[in-house]
Order: structure tokens, then sequence, then C-alpha cells
């Protein structure tokens, strides 16, 4: 990665859980943030679970998702870089993003730095030690054998169906008890303590910028409960609400 641009993180947006017509302002401020990112050319990092569920067929998209689709495009067409780690929603991804707009899926956290300053980047899922029955699930889901014995299912049933797995796992997310010592807040003080400045995490829905030491761990919530997007610019980070973005 490169210090040059501004970079705007988003997570947990959750696309396709409301109805389409419940969704339009924010999918109206995904737009507007998109167009920023194209205006000042910077760089767009998806934290996961952009959608509420994503089961990719060979010659189907689901059409609730055009608009989302249309501005990612269109990022990608101005030459601009995406990055893109999944969530505990993104379990079905088989190569549309990589082949439809050069985007590389990462199913692992990645870090980077910027003018010296040290990122941590993941998810969230998976990383606190009491999420064992969350593991097992995740497991099953990104088999890849079961993914293609589910895509023989009519996308009509199967959309339904992973629609109803999402719904499952977020009440899962919300009414997990992450506690006080093995939570995502621990995690990060472990990564800031390892030396990263900056620890960008997603996945429990509720928002924190914390400062620690020397470091800062942010979490962007969920636009479930209020959309909003990371800024970090200029040396410094800042998350942006939609009210007064």
């Amino acid at each position: 990665m490169t210090d040059e641009k501004p970079y705007y993180f988003i997570s947990d947006l959750h696309f396709g859980f409301r109805s389409y017509a419940e969704e339009r302002e924010q999918i109206r401020f995904f737009e507007n943030v998109c167009d920023e990112i194209i205006r000042v050319r910077g760089y767009l990092v998806i934290l996961g679970d952009l959608f509420d569920y994503w089961f990719e067929y060979k010659t189907v998209v689901q059409k609730n998702f055009h608009r989302i689709l249309t501005k990612i495009e269109d990022i990608s067409d101005a030459g601009l870089k995406i990055f893109y780690l999944s969530g505990n929603h993104d379990f079905a991804h088989l190569g549309y993003f990589k082949n439809s707009f050069g985007i590389e899926l990462s199913e692992q956290s990645i870090t980077f730095e910027l003018r010296k300053k040290k990122f941590f980047l993941a998810h969230g899922d998976g990383l606190v030690k009491n999420d064992f029955g969350y593991l097992l699930l995740k497991s099953i889901f990104r088999n890849k054998m079961l993914q293609k014995l589910y895509s023989k299912i009519h996308p009509s049933i199967g959309v339904k169906l992973a629609s109803a797995f999402s719904r499952k796992s977020r009440h899962y997310t919300d009414g997990k008890n992450y506690g006080t010592i093995d939570g995502l807040s621990e995690f990060a003080k472990q990564k800031i303590e390892e030396g990263f400045n900056f620890v960008v995490l997603g996945h429990s829905h509720e928002r924190k910028f914390e400062r620690y030491n020397d470091g800062y761990y942010i979490n962007l919530g969920t636009w479930l409960k209020q959309p909003c997007y990371g800024l970090y610019s200029n040396g410094e980070f800042k998350i942006i609400d939609k009210e007064n973005g």
C-alpha cells in the first residue's frame, strides 16, 4: 500500500437485510462515499459484510445489489484500488469480484505501513478466544465442496436460504457477549502492544475509537445502527457519520 492517497474504510453495511425501499438512503450515502473516493483519487477498504448475505452463482446476481455493485465498478474503472477482507456474511465469493472488478478478497487479516504508522486490519470474526461455535460454523460455510453443492439449488430458493442463514449469524453476533478479557478490545490492545498504531476491526457491531498506549483500536460499528466510514488522511484517522459527512 501507499500513503499518497486517502484511505476510506467501511464495515458491516449488511445491504439486503432490509427491503430495497428501506435501504435507499443508505445506498445513496454509499454512492456519495464512492463518488468522493473517485474525486479525491482515494482507496477503499471493505472490512467485511458489505452485504447481509452473498451467495454467488455463475449467471445470477441478486437484483437489489445492482447500485452497490455499479459503484464498486466505477471505483475499479477509475483505476483505484479496493481492498476487501471477507466477513462472516461473505461466505460464498467464488470469483465474481475478482473477475468483474479485479478485487482480490482476503480471508485473512492484512497489515501495512503508512508514514511509519503500522495498521492491522481484519473483520474480527474468530479472533477472540471464546468464539469456538462460530469457528465451527465458519469452517462449514467456507467449505468449497459444500458451496459447490449449494450452488445447484435454484437461486430463488438458495438466496432465501442464504438470507436466513445470514440472519442467524447476525443475531448470534449481536447477542454475543465477548467479555472484558478476551473480546475484540483485548485483541486490539495485544496488537498495539506488538507495535501496531491502528487496529481497525468490524464484526462486533459496536463502534469503538479507543486510545491505548501509542495506538488506537477502531471499530466502525454497523450501518444497521449508524452508517459511517473511517477516513485516514494526512496522518489522521477519523470516523465520519452519515449526518455530518
